[in-house]
């Protein structure tokens, strides 16, 4: 079965994103840089594989999100860092295109 919402995972960042500052959230999003030798690099220091997005709103929380396209798969690293965000008591997810009406919902107010 295709994809309800099939795009690639920076279409759907765009998305989310959009979303979130009609919502109101504040984002904090590391984004990639191309390097003279062609190779695409994060700039941050620590561990590899933080979450694409931390959301935050002062009435809705602080949300850690990894977004990834419809067949996207995460990399152990990570997978290490929501899961440990997720035993601290964060409010974890991993996104997908076909996730839209409940992102929606959730950048709304609405908690599950």
């Amino acid at each position: 079965m295709a994809a309800l919402y099939p795009e690639t995972e920076a279409a759907f960042q765009e998305k989310v994103m959009s979303l979130a500052t009609l919502y109101g959230w504040d984002i904090a999003h590391f984004t990639a840089a191309m390097m003279p030798n062609g190779r695409w690099f994060t700039p941050i220091k620590g561990r590899k594989g933080f979450p694409d997005l931390v959301l935050v709103h002062e009435a809705r929380g602080t949300l850690f999100v990894e977004l990834k396209a419809a067949k996207g798969r995460l990399s152990p690293d990570q997978i290490e860092w929501l899961r440990k965000l997720n035993n601290a008591g964060n409010e974890v997810y991993v996104w997908r295109p076909d996730d839209m009406p409940f992102i929606t919902k959730r950048l709304a107010g609405a908690h599950e």
